[in-house]
């Protein structure tokens, strides 16, 4: 099998949902590091030490530190494939490379809880998934169509002495604060970072990777406990919801307002909260973060078993101009929790998470319900702090007008054509830190009903599940 070499930002160091961290910036400033004093002092010097390939690039990173900026780059590649199932078996390559540039305004001009972020992505190779697995829930979360292209671009500002509030305004992905759990971005899977009910449901899968949205973020922090999102976008990524979105726009350089709104918000309960003290005595307390959300798009959405006239779809009569309806929404609940913690080894951990999405409106949706849940353990073996071992599952129920849709074609062409019902996977992988700037992560997936149970277009049956087997390499330069 071929070695990927890759760096995602959202699978190095602390691990988010599609690439870029979620809940924890990239940015040193924002964590309250000095990178000038985390380089090492030669070019290349202590590379086994640093967190970057290139050490301080000659004295770059820390003199561009002094003036408030910070560059990042990284990359991200893999060798995927399926060994059984799909509808073809083989391996592909793709790769992602992330370029970001964060500008502190308090270094730079002296304005305290300014920020500014520009991201571009070079995403190359193949994409598995398209190519061989017809699944609904995508083998990686990098697999996007081969571009340059613009990523994000905010401005964000914070407010008051101790950060209650901040602002955030311009083109994002919503991947990066919404709808996260922490514990699932160790995995490769793309359903553990943009879940699959927005993927499926919202115009152009949402503003999510390689995509990103112009809008409005607004965070407050009431307590040192509590936390709310609240989101206000143009309600799709792209101007004309018709063909791929990312053909739409290739560069991520058009930035529409033409469409609705999607309004996305989020409150998060985190124990122990930030700063919070223990005492002599008392047994440090398990961590957890729970998340209640929601998103509403005012869009209009396309019925998926009835057409403009009340005929079904699949009737031969039906004009095929699906009926129109106005708006559609979903509900999110998100579980990150320690289990365990070694009395012997503080950083051996055991954590589990759940996120559970769903939305009644069947009518104009193809996927009503998902579900991803796992368990990751940290230090799993000895000497080995920063290596991380994961396993967890992905479900995705087909709505019912989609699965009536299939009954419905059945019927008119007397066939026994597949009806969908739901697509499960199971992920196992593990982390290795070679480096502070390099991680190896080998990756199994298996895909039972993929697609929920489309056609093989090779033969008269259902595509096989699917073992799917490779390799991510994550580099930061």
């Amino acid at each position: 099998m071929a070695l990927a070499i890759a760096a995602s930002v959202r699978s190095f160091a602390t691990p988010p949902p599609a690439p870029g961290l979620a809940e924890t910036s990239s940015n040193p400033q924002e964590q309250g590091q000095n990178p000038a004093e985390a380089a090492p002092t030669g070019p290349f010097s202590n590379l086994s030490r640093t967190g970057f390939l290139l050490g301080d690039m000659f004295g770059l990173r820390p003199m561009l530190s002094k003036a408030g900026i910070n560059f990042s780059l990284t990359e991200t590649s893999e060798v995927l494939g399926n060994v059984t199932g799909g509808a073809r078996q083989g391996f592909d390559y793709d790769g992602l490379t992330t370029a970001t540039l964060t500008l502190d305004t308090q270094r730079a001009f002296d304005w305290n809880g300014g920020l500014f972020n520009i991201s571009a992505l070079q995403i190359h190779g193949r994409n598995l998934s398209a190519d061989n697995l017809d699944t609904l829930q995508t083998a990686s979360g990098i697999e996007a169509d081969r571009s340059t292209r613009l990523w994000e671009l905010w401005f964000q500002q914070k407010f008051f002495s101790q950060n209650q509030l901040d602002v955030k305004i311009g083109q994002q992905s919503l991947d990066q604060e919404f709808i996260v759990s922490q514990n699932a971005g160790y995995f490769v899977n793309t359903m553990f970072g943009w879940p699959m009910v927005p993927s499926a449901d919202l115009p152009g899968g949402g503003p999510a990777y390689p995509l990103s949205d112009l809008g409005i973020r607004v965070r407050a922090k009431p307590t040192d406990s509590f936390t709310v999102l609240l989101g206000v976008f143009n309600g799709s990524p792209v101007a004309n919801n018709s063909g791929d979105p990312q053909q739409v726009n290739p560069s991520g350089t058009s930035f529409p307002l033409n469409g609705g709104a999607l309004v996305i918000g989020e409150i998060q309960y985190a124990y122990p909260a930030l700063g919070s003290m223990v005492y002599a005595g008392e047994s440090e307390p398990l961590a957890r973060t729970y998340k209640l959300g929601f998103w509403f798009d005012s869009e209009s959405f396309a019925d998926y078993r009835i057409d403009s006239t009340g005929r079904l779809l699949a009737d031969p009569a039906s004009n095929g101009i699906a009926r129109s309806h106005h708006g559609d929404y979903s509900l999110y609940a998100v579980a990150d929790q320690m289990i365990w913690r070694s009395n012997d080894d503080a950083d051996r951990t055991l954590n589990g998470f759940v996120r559970i999405m769903g939305t009644p409106q069947e009518d104009r949706n193809l996927v009503d319900l998902s579900l991803n849940a796992g368990l990751t353990l940290h230090d799993p073996l000895p000497h080995r702090d920063d290596d991380t071992f994961g396993i967890a599952l992905g479900y995705a129920k087909v709505s019912s007008s989609a699965s009536a849709l299939d009954r419905d074609t059945g019927h008119f062409t007397d066939s026994n054509y597949p009806v969908r019902s739901g697509e499960t996977f199971i992920e196992a992988t593990y982390q290795y830190q070679l480096t502070p700037w390099c991680q190896i992560q080998p990756d199994l997936q298996y895909v039972f009903n993929p697609g929920g149970g489309i056609p093989d277009p090779r033969a008269d049956h259902k595509i096989k599940d699917e073992l799917v087997i490779g390799m991510r390499v994550n580099i930061s330069f």
